[in-house]
């Protein structure tokens, strides 16, 4: 009654103070409006700096003002990039950010943090000096970035692609003076030297077959780029083979304190190191709890079973487990076979999500294609997908090859690893409903910036739960052999996070992290043998998948909660991609109307 009797004498007073609230309010929406339009004019000069700083980039984002340019990764440029990260900072911090709008709110936290990122990287990681990976992602990322995408005719193309042949050999001498080999950690180097020679690969395989659609002239130059080019690689090779190679003893770990400062920036993340591995250790225990459930269902009554107590020993788990999986990798593809094994589950995925309504299905084509080789020996896959200012363009679903150089056993051991079950989870983080779904959502949100300054553990944190959702909904008919396999990667995923932590702060050997990987996370020698790989040349992103997946679960049961009988999946799908693909912790206060930290 109080509060009733209180609002009816505020509403008798209003005649009396109307002019002088309207007055002020209006005032503060002009100044809302001017710091609004002050935000949009710094974000503006940022995107067009980091444009020009990084041409490749920038072909890669849409913006094609650049596209015949390669960055200059002089000291004088590094010095000029942090400069202008400097007074980008210095702007922001003299904005108003409370009188921001929520969403611009939300990219202004985002910028600030890139920007320290990027300032920290460039002063205190120093990277610059001992990561070669750096250069040879700038190199290859300049030429395939041209040719992968039609985004204009191969004319254009191919003239931009000349005149960036013609500035590659000044970007690889800058490469050699910036690194200092015994800097460099040997993994690094020789990652790197298998990896140069895919930069003349993609102009002989992905340039040059179209540099009929050139005039006489042009395609002369062409030709004269191109032997440029590859005289230039030839030249870097030798140089990667007699004097990056022998003298790279660098420290492949970065050690508590740098990592903890990466972490921090990578993720974006209230959680520290020590909460997510105390998270991921107990993720690790349930998820074997869970999978041990299934193998008993999957093994009871079969001859030969293991013992399948109720309250098995860890000896006991252990085989039950086992023994369920051999059923799964019994069914796998042929050593030729994984890529088109990706392009049959793609298309049963994508139908599965339209059939359940899980999300809205985006109409932008996807096409799985072979990893090319300068990005190759790292992962078995990846999302590639168009920019934010690119329209109506493919997005690639890259798988990389079996080496040619493995043996029958070990393409074995990875076909087990990577069997027919595997590659369907595969095709869900990657595709469907996973970062190619995920991102075409992202790319229509109406901020760039955000697009730009896209969270690593948002998006990967996606494409984990999206996995959970298909088998949630009975993807593949609700098959326990899928499931069983859905939870040997979420459990890959816990364990990847406790292997970027213990490997980079903890001094964790080969030989520790492949027993975590073989026997605590039922990996196969040759996925487990990649993954130590991966975790000596990253740092800080293994454990994105982990935290976002995390955060993402937890996100969906707040909304559960707090829309009760109204909660609609698909629409909280849309809902929520629909804000872009900033950390899950923004999107829960757009969501809810949450303070934005």
């Amino acid at each position: 009654m109080l509060r009733a009797s209180a609002l009816l004498l505020a509403a008798a007073a209003l005649p009396i103070v109307a002019g002088c609230t309207s007055g002020i309010a209006a005032s503060s929406a002009r100044s809302a409006e001017r710091e609004d339009a002050r935000f949009a004019d710094l974000s503006r000069r940022y995107l067009d700096g980091i444009a020009s700083q990084n041409p490749s980039y920038a072909t890669t984002l849409g913006d094609h003002r650049f596209d015949d340019r390669l960055p200059d990764m002089s000291a004088e440029a590094r010095a000029r990039s942090t400069g202008f990260a400097r007074a980008i900072l210095a702007e922001l911090n003299r904005l108003d950010r409370a009188r921001l709008s929520r969403d611009n709110q939300v990219d202004a936290a985002l910028l600030d943090n890139n920007l320290h990122y990027s300032i920290w990287t460039d002063e205190t990681l120093r990277s610059w000096a001992w990561d070669p990976q750096i250069y040879n992602e700038a190199a290859g990322g300049a030429l395939y970035g041209l040719a992968a995408r039609d985004f204009a005719p191969w004319e254009t193309r191919l003239k931009s692609a000349t005149a960036r042949m013609e500035a590659m050999p000044a970007l690889l001498a800058q490469t050699r003076a910036n690194l200092v080999p015994a800097r460099v950690p040997e993994i690094f180097a020789t990652t790197v030297a298998r990896q140069n020679g895919g930069i003349v690969e993609i102009v002989e395989e992905m340039l040059a077959p179209h540099k009929g659609d050139l005039n006489a002239a042009d395609a002369r130059r062409f030709d004269s780029a191109f032997a440029g080019l590859k005289a230039a690689v030839a030249e870097h090779q030798l140089w990667l083979d007699r004097t990056l190679v022998p003298n790279a003893k660098g420290e492949f770990r970065l050690g508590p304190d740098l990592y903890d400062s990466k972490l921090a920036f990578a993720l974006a993340s209230p959680l520290s190191r020590a909460e997510i591995k105390r998270r991921a250790s107990l993720t690790v225990t349930a998820t074997r709890d869970e999978m041990y459930a299934i193998a008993r269902r999957l093994l009871a009554g079969r001859a030969g079973a293991p013992p399948l107590p109720e309250r098995p020993t860890a000896a006991q788990q252990q085989k039950a487990i086992e023994a369920a999986l051999e059923l799964a990798y019994a069914h796998r593809p042929s050593r030729s076979g994984v890529e088109a094994k990706a392009v049959e589950t793609l298309a049963r995925a994508t139908a599965f999500v339209r059939e359940k309504k899980l999300v809205t299905v985006p109409d932008t084509p996807v096409r799985v294609i072979t990893m090319p080789r300068f990005q190759q020996g790292v992962s078995l896959a990846y999302c590639d997908s168009p920019g934010p200012l690119e329209k109506n363009l493919a997005t690639f679903y890259a798988i990389s090859p079996i080496p040619a150089e493995w043996t029958d056993a070990q393409a074995t051991s990875f076909l087990r690893e990577y069997n027919d079950y595997a590659i369907h989870d595969l095709t869900l983080h990657e595709a469907m409903p996973g970062h190619y779904l995920q991102l075409a959502h992202s790319n229509r949100n109406g901020s760039t910036l955000r697009a730009v300054l896209a969270s690593g553990s948002f998006i990967e944190g996606w494409a984990n739960y999206g996995e959970a959702v298909m088998a949630d909904a009975g993807y593949l008919d609700g098959d326990p052999l899928f499931r069983l396999i859905v939870l040997k990667l979420r459990l890959r995923v816990a364990t990847n996070a406790l292997l970027d932590i213990g490997v980079q702060t903890e001094g964790m050997t080969r030989e520790q992290a492949m027993e975590m990987m073989t026997v605590t996370a039922f990996q196969q020698e040759r996925e487990a043998a990649g993954k130590w790989v991966r975790a000596n040349l990253t740092s800080a992103q293994l454990p994105t998948y982990f935290v976002g997946y995390s955060e993402h679960v937890e996100l969906r049961q707040e909304a559960e909660r707090r829309r009760g009988a109204a909660f609609d999946l698909k629409a909280y799908h849309d809902e929520l991609l629909s804000h872009g693909s900033p950390p899950v912790r923004y999107v829960r206060a757009l969501m809810f109307g949450e303070p934005i930290a």
